[in-house]
């Protein structure tokens, strides 16, 4: 599958509000389809048609445990589409961004090395 392709059937599973929910819960952690469908006031087929459309775009997998399906999210197809809206934003926008980042990273660095000398010392 081309990236085109991979980015439009990525954009197209994200598009339905309940998928992205789903999404968001998956983001915490595995969850069997029941515990998926019991959050949602639609049917389970329905929650099951949506689980399929994320497995077949490569946002989802799923594994049979016992009598259960359970669902774990898999963010690397969302790359993809990561990419491809970050061409809509000017790196000059990022560039304060990194700095301040940047910023923390030294101080976070500075403060670790100055308590691990008052431990020590």
């Amino acid at each position: 599958m081309g990236y085109a392709s991979r980015v439009d059937e990525v954009a197209g599973a994200i598009a339905d509000p309940v998928r992205r929910r789903i999404l968001l819960m998956l983001r915490d952690g595995e969850r069997s389809a029941g515990d998926v469908a019991a959050q949602f006031a639609i049917s389970r087929p329905a929650v099951s048609r949506h689980l399929r459309v994320l497995r077949e775009a490569g946002l989802v997998t799923d594994q049979v445990v016992g009598r259960q399906r359970v669902y774990r999210l898999e963010p690397g197809p969302l790359l993809a589409l990561a990419g491809w809206l970050g061409g809509f934003v000017p790196a000059s926008k990022w560039e304060p961004r990194l700095a301040a980042l940047d910023t923390e990273v030294r101080r976070a660095r500075r403060d670790r090395r100055a308590q691990r000398e008052e431990d020590t010392g």
